[in-house]
């Protein structure tokens, strides 16, 4: 098993995992929808099933949600 850190939270892993594994294995809600970070870079979407995760890796999940302008006076 590895250590890895996941939104900053510890995890153990079974390497050899791809971006994609630990998608599946922490059932991110709208994977589709997710971007993600490994060691503060940005992975693209097409190499979530190749990029190969290794001990001590730090991967953030990120949601970027639009909001309103509005406001009350």
């Amino acid at each position: 098993m590895a250590k890895i850190y996941v939104n900053g939270d510890e995890q153990e892993v079974q390497l050899p995992a791809t971006v994609a594994d630990l998608i599946q294995q922490n059932n991110v809600a709208q994977p589709d929808m997710v971007s993600v970070q490994v060691n503060e870079e940005f992975v693209d979407r097409e190499e979530f099933a190749t990029l190969q995760l290794n001990e001590g890796d730090e991967v953030d999940f990120l949601y970027f949600m639009g909001g309103g302008g509005g406001f009350t006076i």
